[in-house]
């Protein structure tokens, strides 16, 4: 029998996080390693749509409990009662590793990126489900703002709707920002250990789709290598300069997303679809992380793609252009669009035909 390969990555003391919060994936996950898991508003619509069995009673027992609540009241108590689960399932890692490790990472109404106010009174309510709740939040100028105010007020913060070398800089200035605004009001930040999102397949989304549209030739497969090199190059400016907050890959897209970023100073979210085909892989989990991707790579993509620079290089772009980057609005619109359609599961229970 073919070991697992997900424990293999986890005793060389790589960690990774399960990208759903559905409780029996989740759980899967935790036996073999997993110390930590995701959600989103897309997650759960999917969830809604491929689990009914799961969560149509939960959405039929929050409408008899709530007669009076909106769609989207009970769409986000179904979120809060998914959350709650996964998080008491990953509550023996968070007290096994003294608050370090075992958090479910929980988002932000999507369609609050533009207020920052909202976003921050959100946080504090999600944070307050469970002891080892993380608040995701976009790595906007706007969310970038909310991100060093929820890190100022105690609560551990996951930054998403992030791609870039420049997105993780400055939300790693964010977190200092707000750490040392929490030591100042006396708060124990020993406990605040933040997270930087890099969505490396998102990347390589960014690109493809500006290739499609200009008919670009590119070599075979260096499309496949961009959101690696951006995390490698990531993690090297991290390490010299020992910037706050742990980077964390996310948005799979093939194997060498799994296989070239394993290394013991990072984290992986990986889908429950991806991680499972990992599982059974013929490739045995080594660590990749300082491996630089090849040179004629990294040449080709910088020749043909001014969005790979912009994503690549520390300067390549500044907050105010994060939100116009083709990455963070097309993955924006897709997270709306799955709270739309989150929302629009939770009518199709209120109102049967």
């Amino acid at each position: 029998m073919t070991p697992s390969r997900m424990s293999q990555m986890t005793a060389l003391g790589a960690d990774w996080w399960n990208d759903s919060g559905v409780p029996d994936e989740l759980g899967q996950a935790v036996a073999l390693g997993a110390v930590g898991g995701t959600s989103n508003p897309v997650i759960v619509s999917q969830a809604v749509k491929a689990q009914p069995a799961l969560c149509h009673p939960i959405i039929d027992r929050l409408l008899v409990d709530h007669p009076f609540d909106t769609e989207d009241d009970i769409a986000w108590k179904l979120l809060h009662t998914l959350a709650i689960d996964a998080a008491s399932r990953l509550l023996p890692v968070y007290h096994a590793t003294r608050g370090a490790k075992g958090f479910l990472s929980a988002q932000v109404n999507p369609k609050y990126y533009p207020n920052h106010d909202l976003m921050v009174a959100q946080a504090v309510q999600l944070a307050s489900l469970a002891p080892n709740i993380a608040i995701k939040a976009p790595a906007t100028e706007v969310g970038i703002a909310a991100i060093e105010e929820m890190t100022a007020r105690g609560i551990r913060v996951n930054a998403t709707v992030s791609f870039t070398v420049p997105q993780a800089i400055a939300v790693a200035g964010a977190f200092e920002r707000g750490l040392q605004r929490a030591r100042a009001a006396g708060r124990d930040t020993d406990a605040i250990r933040p997270y930087i999102t890099l969505m490396i397949g998102r990347v390589d989304d960014q690109l493809k789709r500006i290739a499609e549209a200009e008919k670009i030739a590119t070599t075979p497969g260096v499309l496949d290598w961009a959101g690696i090199a951006v995390f490698k190059n990531a993690h090297r400016i991290f390490q010299q300069r020992g910037y706050v907050g742990t980077l964390l890959a996310a948005a799979y897209r093939h194997e060498g997303h799994w296989s070239q970023i394993i290394g013991r100073e990072v984290l992986q979210t990986v889908p429950y679809t991806w991680w499972t085909k990992f599982n059974v892989s013929p490739t045995v989990p080594a660590v990749t992380l300082d491996t630089p991707v090849d040179d004629a790579i990294v040449a080709e993509l910088r020749a043909k793609f001014p969005d790979f620079i912009r994503a690549h290089d520390e300067n390549g772009m500044t907050p105010a252009e994060f939100l116009g980057y083709g990455a963070t609005q097309h993955t924006l619109s897709q997270f709306l669009g799955g709270y739309s359609d989150l929302v629009a599961s939770v009518r199709a229970r209120m109102l049967p035909v």
